[in-house]
């Protein structure tokens, strides 16, 4: 119920960051062509990202007589959770991860890497199965349209901004809401920082969330918590030839690095992940001063990034 409810407050905000930009620029009417190219790219990615996604990792759909055991585990969990018996698919890749896609749960789809099924026992797989039918049923799919659409507007009114500041600005005059050539310099670099970082903050909130309901379909939440020390272990060993556009929507980042990199991450941290799911909700992110760091505070890098991770909890 609180990641539903922050899920809503942050695509409200959203919404309320379009609206100032779209005043910043004048009017409503850029705001209004915005979201509509940003919808209509949106709306073809909503009904065809399962096909495009699929291609770019050259999975292969398995039946039950190809992969029984994948297939049989998928099937029971589906019924578990009452939901369609979703698509399988195998990628062929040796770093472990997985994803669900598909516009509903009448056409969705579980895909693994082969490096997955090579490193998991059968109660670790159960746990990441279970996630990715957790995504399913809680429509996951659907809300991450929706918030690419809205950071899509924004960014395209920053891009209208950047070249209303290049050829003179909108209203010069400063009248009916201008902000000037400064003022839209500024909005047109912060602006596409503030819609990611909001986006990442919905992403990060439903990964939480898929974690939890994925638990109660497995019947308990060991399995996962398991399956994810393990994933964060080999994905360092193992990193993922992955596309950055579709990193939100493996069950652990593909992508690796450090420093500031981890506070753009679409992913909250793993050991709060796998705290939560033992029942440590006061678990806190390192923050220095361990043995590695030879008891060194921690820098301002690191102190960003537990302030975003706390505030995408």
């Amino acid at each position: 119920m609180a990641n539903n409810f922050k899920t809503t407050i942050l695509l409200a905000l959203l919404t309320a960051f379009i609206l100032w930009v779209g005043n910043l620029l004048g009017g409503p009417q850029g705001m209004v062509i915005a979201l509509i190219f940003a919808g209509g790219m949106n709306l073809v990615s909503y009904w065809y990202s399962d096909r495009i996604v699929l291609k770019m990792y050259n999975a292969h759909e398995v039946s039950e007589s190809h992969a029984p055991e994948l297939y049989g585990m998928v099937r029971e969990l589906a019924a578990q959770a009452r939901l369609p018996m979703p698509k399988v698919y195998i990628i062929p890749q040796d770093s472990p991860n997985a994803f669900a896609t598909g516009r509903d749960p009448e056409h969705a789809v579980v895909a693994v890497t082969e490096g997955l099924l090579k490193i998991m026992n059968p109660e670790e797989l159960k746990g990441v199965l279970a996630h990715e039918l957790a995504h399913v049923n809680n429509r996951d799919i659907l809300i991450g349209t929706i918030a690419a659409t809205l950071a899509g507007a924004i960014m395209m009114l920053a891009s209208m901004a950047r070249w209303g500041a290049i050829f003179g600005g909108f209203n010069r005059d400063g009248e009916g809401g201008g902000s000037g050539i400064v003022g839209l310099i500024l909005m047109s670099i912060f602006a596409p920082m503030a819609a990611m970082l909001i986006q990442m903050a919905i992403s990060r909130s439903r990964e939480y969330m898929a974690d939890s309901t994925g638990a109660k379909f497995a019947g308990h939440s060991e399995g996962l918590a398991k399956a994810l020390e393990k994933l964060g272990a080999y994905s360092k060993k193992l990193p993922m030839n992955a596309n950055p556009s579709t990193a939100h929507m493996f069950i652990v980042n593909p992508l690796t690095g450090g420093g500031l990199m981890g506070l753009f991450s679409t992913h909250p941290p793993l050991e709060e992940r796998i705290a939560r799911l033992r029942g440590r909700r006061d678990f806190q992110p390192p923050q220095g001063g361990d043995q590695n760091s030879g008891g060194q505070k921690p820098d301002m890098k690191d102190q960003a990034k537990a302030l975003w991770d706390k505030l995408s909890r």
